[in-house]
């Protein structure tokens, strides 16, 4: 409990469970591992590495449940059992069918899983009594949640007391004025080597420093690394164009298959822009596109949920 109350990121669950296998009356002791994109199992005993990740299940299109009887029904080692039940099938064939050894370890996965799947929910029951009180509100007790995609939320601290912005296009108008206010304030930054760097250059360059940024990658070494992750809805990298030395390729894995989209560098009154849709939303770096992207879905088919991190030789 100290470690879900503390955390400032998702929980991080990993141990061995008793997984059903698909179609089988067999079960297997696996290594598992929680994700923000959902749960894995290592196929390599308790690596922890992306390569030897196997994809189990995600928890946005399904619901779950523990289960009471799957000793009993389904030959489960245990009775400590839980599934995962996808929202549009009515059968059991598609469940997703666990037990954990004990019960202390049953409700360490399920109480993670819940607050990766309900964290932002929560929060918000817990908050509902205060709201429309004049005056009145909870500044002794402040809950630490944990950030997942569905806490990711615009905040109006203008007035005296902050508001959640709900109107995508003040959201969005909001963050491009942060983001410029931002680069006004610091006119000057420094460089890895301690010396001033113009914020004119910083744009082109400052995404260089982050993870999910791969460099001069091919499309097939993309495609690879997306597949090491599991083809989950949401993970994503961005890379260098190969056809084009001045654009940009953002990697993302849809719907079982891995997409690619160009980010186009757009000058406008001399000052240089990025844009994945023909310039109708802009963005002065790409740091500031794959924040707006992981929280609007916007033109793509998702939005960006699990960068394949670069690993630094």
């Amino acid at each position: 409990f100290q470690m879900f109350l503390s955390s400032s990121t998702y929980p991080e669950i990993h141990g061995y469970l008793h997984a059903k296998e698909q179609g089988k009356k067999s079960w297997k002791k696996l290594y598992f591992l929680l994700r923000r994109s959902g749960l894995y199992f290592s196929t390599k005993a308790t690596s922890k590495e992306p390569r030897h990740l196997q994809f189990f299940c995600e928890f946005s299109n399904s619901d779950m449940y523990m289960s009471l009887t799957g000793k009993k029904i389904s030959g489960a080692p245990t009775n400590y059992g839980f599934c995962f039940k996808p929202n549009k099938s009515g059968g059991t064939r598609d469940l997703k069918q666990l037990c954990a050894d004990d019960e202390q370890s049953r409700t360490c996965w399920m109480t993670a899983i819940r607050l990766l799947k309900y964290g932002m929910q929560l929060y918000q029951n817990y908050m509902q009594p205060y709201q429309g009180r004049s005056g009145c509100s909870p500044l002794n007790i402040t809950p630490m949640r944990s950030i997942s995609e569905n806490s990711l939320v615009a905040m109006d601290f203008s007035g005296h007391r902050s508001r959640i912005i709900e109107n995508p296009t003040e959201a969005l108008s909001v963050a491009v004025e942060e983001g410029l206010a931002w680069r006004r304030r610091g006119c000057l930054r420094l460089n890895s080597h301690g010396s001033p760097v113009a914020i004119s250059n910083m744009g082109t360059s400052i995404h260089r420093s982050q993870s999910w940024f791969h460099h001069k990658i091919s499309r097939e070494e993309a495609q690879r690394l997306i597949l090491q992750h599991g083809l989950v809805d949401g993970v994503f990298l961005v890379r260098d164009s190969q056809s084009n030395p001045k654009t940009f390729v953002l990697s993302l894995s849809h719907g079982l298959k891995i997409k690619h989209f160009q980010i186009v560098p757009l000058e406008d009154d001399g000052k240089l822009f990025y844009t994945l849709d023909d310039g109708h939303t802009r963005f002065t770096d790409l740091i500031q596109l794959v924040e707006f992207y992981q929280l609007n879905k916007g033109v793509l088919p998702c939005k960006l949920k699990h960068y394949c991190a670069r690993i630094a030789l």
